[in-house]
């Protein structure tokens, strides 16, 4: 399928989820869209727009585009956008009319306090549109699109979850390529500068930010946390963990691998880092037991948690798991506690299609971290791994 099948397929699923969530109206809004784009546009626009323009999705599937003169083309070439029109002096008039033609009880904008996936409208275009409909009686009908840019994002199609595979069987692929290459005496940056050799191999990018994808943690002294790779070596008798993704036809994939390197006259790891790691494995296969349509997100994480709390390791001071697609971290429901920084995202059900990464682990004294994350999408009754979970330390004689 092309891209923009699954342009097609979301403005489809976006019309579904508005009657779901009793919202008549979803009003997209953008300018300069390379630079500062609604997150939501990849999905159910397929194309960058310049000037300011508006995108109207109606839950009955009357859906209308008006853009700059210079952007229609563009627009119609997506296959996904029939009704387009082009202006040249303001915007204000043709977006009046299209809503006074659909007479919307509610018209959902794309704000959100919680998910950054869902807050695409800036400040500036808000009070455009204030300009433009604030004497109207719609302006009164305005809402949070939230609960569609949500869900729309999270409810992956087929498509979306093969490509999803695609760029996890490519990440599985440098990881096996790593594990082969490392040895004793190598640097962070000289990790980092392999793995980022198979991605221009393989002609694919990284998940997040180039300069620390991978994150490369070697030892007991490397910093936590997403940060560039240092000039620390590894060493025998230390861990090494890696957080790495690809970005491959537009989708990610987000793993963590712990390695060992053996010291002298050893054939496998120390017996307390055999426990370690078992533990974060059970936290993983605890929190993936516990994931299921139904099920809030912070219960999830809590399940995962308590395997860390139960063995007296270090907090994990993260959420247990995210949401991943089209980005690394992709919105939505979140496995998390009920942090204040997370809002209402651990609350939130989690649904049968929606990915997730499981993510945790915890230092080791004067060895390094112990740390897992693996991808997974939810089923019917729980959820499958889409990869080999590491499930022991790789060694590295």
């Amino acid at each position: 399928m092309t891209e923009n099948s699954i342009v097609n397929q979301k403005l489809k699923q976006a019309s579904e989820i508005l009657d779901e969530v009793g919202i008549d109206l979803w009003l997209i809004v953008a300018r300069e869209s390379d630079t500062l784009g609604d997150p939501s546009m990849p999905l159910v626009v397929g194309t960058s727009v310049t000037w300011e323009s508006a995108f109207l999705i109606s839950r009955d599937g009357d859906h209308k585009a008006i853009v700059g003169t210079g952007d229609v083309d563009n627009v119609l070439q997506t296959g996904a956008w029939t009704d387009v029109e082009g202006y040249v002096e303001s915007l204000g008039p043709a977006l009046q009319a299209a809503i006074e033609q659909r007479k919307p009880r509610s018209i959902g904008l794309s704000y959100s306090t919680d998910n950054s996936m869902a807050d695409g409208l800036t400040y500036g275009m808000y009070l455009e549109l204030e300009r433009f409909l604030g004497k109207t009686p719609y302006w009164d009908c305005v809402t949070s699109a939230e609960p569609v840019a949500s869900r729309l994002r999270a409810r992956k199609s087929a498509e979306e979850i093969q490509r999803i595979r695609e760029a996890i069987a490519t990440t599985e692929t440098i990881w096996a390529e790593t594990a082969e290459w490392l040895r004793p005496g190598l640097s962070e940056q000289q990790i980092s500068d392999f793995m980022h050799s198979r991605l221009d191999h393989y002609s694919v990018d990284s998940s997040w930010d180039w300069k620390y994808c991978p994150t490369v943690m070697a030892g007991p002294n490397s910093p936590e946390g997403h940060v560039g790779p240092s000039d620390i070596v590894t060493e025998a008798g230390h861990l090494l963990a890696i957080d790495f993704g690809v970005k491959q036809n537009e989708y990610t994939s987000d793993m963590q691998r712990t390695f060992y390197f053996l010291q002298d006259g050893e054939t496998e790891a120390p017996a307390e880092l055999v426990e370690a790691f078992g533990v974060v494995d059970a936290a993983i296969q605890a929190g993936a037991n516990a994931l299921k349509p139904g099920v809030t997100g912070w219960e999830v994480d809590l399940a995962a948690r308590q395997v860390l709390e139960e063995y007296g390791a270090a907090e994990w001071k993260f959420a247990f798991g995210h949401q991943m697609g089209r980005a690394c971290h992709d919105g939505g429901t979140v496995l998390g506690p009920r942090w204040d920084r997370y809002g209402q995202r651990p609350y939130d059900l989690i649904e049968e299609s929606q990915i997730y990464t499981l993510e945790i682990g915890f230092p080791v004294a004067g060895r390094g971290r112990v740390q897992l994350e693996e991808d997974v999408v939810v089923t019917a009754n729980g959820c499958e791994f889409l990869s080999d979970p590491q499930r022991s330390l790789i060694l590295i004689g």
